[in-house]
């Protein structure tokens, strides 16, 4: 069979004549034949199973640029590239997925910003905290910080030769939410706006010797809507202790984890990952992207903890969840937990925060 006219191979394909005109110009399907003095576009059969991936590529959802990536490979080099960009859609339905639970839950309820929530009783709930950060063992200076109030509990990993004014000025920055009202309906935006001014705050302390910049795990304590806005950025962490079970309540922004969320490494491989620790975002010296922002509903009993990676990076979760269902206080909890990071080597400084929702 010959060349065919871009209707036929439109008919070959069910692609439309303006579908293939633009694969053309991106460079992605180009005809076998344009006449020169028509421009008409003319094709070889052998075209169509390289029409019909780009196709279903598109359906799919992948950008026109990926798409001609993929059409470079070998099959299974493409198989891969699929394969990573479908972890990565599924790992941003997931977030969207969390936000949309939040929105239909908050919008049935009929929440009014001048509303209070309360325990299942009608009791209001308050939280009881406790933070603790200590050096470790290896390393000099500690550039760790973790702070715990009555509104604010922080906690924030420096980086860099000014890395512990870093931390330091990010922390600070949040402590202005710890007095004054609460903008009603508006915690997040207020909250965003506190990291913004941690962000100037940051750069502000950086000494052009060396990039010096600091990650950033808070969360502010609505006591009128017994709610936690959580504000996150680097690879600290936030967990919830729930019912027994262990819940982890951020995404880590680095390079190794975006390797897993693409479906590159597994979780287990990215745990003794050389470059486990080299950040995608983060306050400061590392380009970045809008923090992650969400609410939580508290209920009795909630148990929260906020550390940096010298504790996630060693202790594993396992461990994490057993001491934090089994220590009393919050006290109780923290040092604990910076001692099982201790008792592994203390490789790294080390910051925790442990608040418990209770009735009032």
């Amino acid at each position: 069979m010959g060349l065919v006219t871009i209707g036929t191979f439109a008919r070959l394909t069910r692609l439309s004549p303006k579908a293939l005109r633009l694969y053309d110009e991106l460079g992605l399907l180009t005809p076998a034949r344009v006449d020169p003095f028509s421009g008409y576009r003319y094709y070889d059969p052998a075209q169509v199973e390289r029409a019909r991936l780009v196709a279903w590529l598109r359906r799919l959802g992948m950008p026109l640029a990926r798409i001609r990536t993929v059409c470079e490979l070998d099959d299974a080099g493409a198989a891969d590239e699929v394969r990573a960009f479908w972890a990565s859609v599924e790992s941003e339905t997931a977030a969207r997925r969390e936000l949309a639970s939040f929105l239909i839950a908050h919008l049935a309820r009929g929440d009014h910003p001048m509303m209070g929530t309360t325990g299942t009783n009608g009791t209001p709930l308050t939280i009881r905290y406790a933070a603790l950060s200590d050096t470790g063992r290896v390393r000099e200076r500690n550039q760790d910080v973790a702070y715990a109030g009555d509104r604010l509990l922080a906690v924030a990993d420096g980086f860099g030769a000014r890395g512990e004014s870093a931390s330091s000025a990010a922390v600070a920055a949040l402590r202005r939410l710890e007095t004054g009202p609460l903008p009603a309906g508006g915690l997040l935006n207020a909250l965003e706006d506190a990291v913004r001014a941690a962000e100037d705050d940051v750069r502000g302390v950086d000494s052009g010797e060396e990039e010096s910049g600091t990650t950033l795990t808070a969360m502010v304590w609505d006591a009128a809507r017994s709610r936690l806005a959580l504000v996150h950025i680097g690879d600290s962490r936030a967990y919830l202790l729930r019912g027994g079970g262990l819940f982890r309540i951020t995404h880590d922004h680095t390079h190794v984890q975006s390797q897993v969320d693409e479906g590159r490494i597994t979780p287990e491989e990215a745990r003794a990952h050389p470059q486990r620790a080299l950040l995608a975002r983060a306050l400061g010296a590392v380009a970045t992207s809008p923090p992650d922002l969400k609410l939580h509903d508290a209920l009795p009993g909630d148990r929260y903890l906020l550390c940096s990676d010298g504790l996630s990076g060693v202790v594993p979760d396992a461990d994490v969840r057993r001491t934090l269902a089994g220590s009393g206080a919050p006290a109780d909890a923290v040092r604990a937990l910076v001692g099982l990071s201790i008792a592994a080597g203390g490789p790294d400084n080390v910051a925790c925060v442990v608040a418990d929702v209770s009735a009032a």
